[in-house]
């Protein structure tokens, strides 16, 4: 089966889901009242997030960390039942009778996976309480001030779930939209780790629109693949492409508006400008939340993946087995497998809309 082809099964469970959330709402709440003595015992006390804008290295960062005996994490195959994070890995436990080969990801860049790799899926927990009214406003940030009582007991309870069904003591999540909810975060969990992967500018632009054309191609017309991209919370490529919106008024329409009318580097330039500046924005107006953020530029982490690698966990508050952070480095190197091929015009786009965002983050426009 190529790797974007959905299963008759999953793409069947994934709609029944899709369409009856509240039901999975109060299985889930059932699930959590038959563990709540043993999730008593698991508070999620400092979650680690890695978000940041896709293509910037936080695949690789979130497989490092999920390496460590004493984490949890969403699985690829904890979809589509997502919201029972306990039942039903016990219920696949039946159903796996083989070991499963891995394959590279749809992403078709060197990473390979199997339905127990690390994957980012609590995005369909979000979107079940925070389902998005429009398509630009008032945005995905969440920030501090936000109260939602409901989610807050649900997650919590998921998170515990978690735990308890590998055995762990820490929750870690891979999730780009949670980029724009980091003040959210750190105020339900005020000794959460967040892990920002950054990369420079052009090679990230380049990057971003060669996975949107993988996207668009494979996908294409395909009703299947586009619902699968849907449920799973995926709007990153592809047909159904959309700007994160950090609520910062008319960009996110200004940047779909660019796509629309064919300024694909103009429009992934500014997106790439809005999502990091919101990110030191955060950084810089919270003061809290500053030693909490770990920003990981992707050039050093391919440079010197052995320190930076060291830098991650010693801020995730994680101790690594020796030898943890020696063996995953060995895998690590720069991309070899396109090249920007950006002329002068459109190199000089780039520095227009990201020189601003690029110097607060340590890298030269020029």
């Amino acid at each position: 089966m190529g790797a974007f082809e959905v299963r008759t099964w999953m793409h069947v469970v994934g709609g029944f889901v899709e369409r009856h959330q509240a039901l999975m709402v109060r299985l889930a709440n059932l699930e959590t009242r038959l563990l709540a003595e043993r999730l008593a015992e698991l508070p999620p006390a400092a979650p680690i997030y890695v978000s940041g804008l896709a293509r910037s290295g936080t695949t690789i960062i979130l497989e490092a960390i999920a390496r460590h005996p004493g984490v949890a994490t969403h699985r690829y195959r904890d979809y589509p039942l997502v919201q029972l994070p306990y039942a039903w890995p016990w219920l696949l436990r039946f159903a796996e009778t083989r070991a499963v080969a891995a394959v590279e990801r749809a992403h078709g860049d060197r990473i390979f996976v199997t339905p127990h790799s690390p994957e980012a899926m609590e995005e369909v927990v979000w979107r079940t309480f925070f389902p998005k009214p429009g398509v630009y406003g008032p945005g995905d940030t969440l920030g501090p001030e936000v109260a939602n009582p409901d989610f807050e007991c649900f997650y919590r309870a998921h998170i515990g779930k978690v735990l308890l069904a590998q055995r762990a003591r820490r929750y870690l999540a891979k999730g780009n939209y949670n980029i724009t909810r980091l003040g959210y975060l750190h105020a339900l969990f005020p000794a959460a780790r967040f892990v920002v992967p950054v990369r420079s500018p052009e090679g990230h632009v380049a990057s971003l629109m060669r996975q949107h054309r993988r996207f668009t191609e494979h996908v294409g017309d395909n009703t299947r693949g586009q619902a699968h991209l849907r449920r799973v919370g995926h709007f990153e490529f592809g047909p159904g492409r959309r700007p994160i919106d950090t609520g910062a008024p008319g960009v996110a329409a200004a940047i779909a508006q660019l796509w629309e009318t064919g300024e694909e580097v103009r429009g992934w330039a500014r997106l790439w400008a809005a999502v990091y500046g919101h990110a030191a924005d955060l950084r810089e107006r919270t003061p809290a939340l500053a030693p909490a953020v770990l920003l990981v530029r992707y050039e050093d982490f391919c440079a010197r993946p052995r320190e930076i690698l060291a830098e991650v966990f010693a801020h995730a508050g994680l101790v690594a087995a020796p030898g943890l952070v020696e063996e995953f480095a060995r895998g690590v190197s720069p991309p070899a497998y396109y090249d920007s091929s950006f002329g002068d015009a459109d190199r000089a786009v780039i520095r227009e809309e990201t020189a601003a965002v690029a110097r607060r983050l340590g890298y030269d426009p020029g």
